[in-house]
């Protein structure tokens, strides 16, 4: 798997996003929490991701642009120890739900302990 993160892996529909809120399940690491979902999807990929900043605690676009953009970079250059042995397809959302603004070594540790949760939970069930 590449270290890149293209318009096939971002989760932009509308329908997906819903059922991922209603019927996916969820593993935190703080600041950051993961909802899954298995599913399928026309194209050759294992995950479709998207991330989201809660607007209530940064009421500022470029903060939670900012959070964004640091949370797509970590997921893009650790995708690959993760999820090159994943076989079913997934839709992923990552969500800040911190309360600072955080460094991006925060963010790549506890993202690293969030997909190790993830691959726990998975393989329990």
């Amino acid at each position: 798997m590449k270290y890149t993160y293209t318009n096939k892996e971002k989760l932009k529909s509308k329908i997906l996003i819903d059922q991922l809120f209603t019927e996916g399940q969820s593993v935190s690491a703080f600041p950051l929490r993961l909802v899954y979902l298995s599913t399928t999807f026309d194209e050759n990929i294992r995950a479709k991701t998207g991330v989201s900043v809660s607007k209530r605690h940064f009421k500022s676009a470029v903060d939670r642009n900012r959070i964004k953009r640091l949370l797509r970079e970590s997921y893009r250059l650790h995708k690959a120890e993760f999820f090159n042995n994943l076989t079913t397809q997934y839709a992923f959302m990552v969500l800040y739900i911190g309360k600072e603004e955080p460094t991006f070594t925060q963010i790549e540790t506890n993202m690293k302990r969030l997909f190790e949760k993830f691959f726990n939970k998975i393989s329990e069930a």
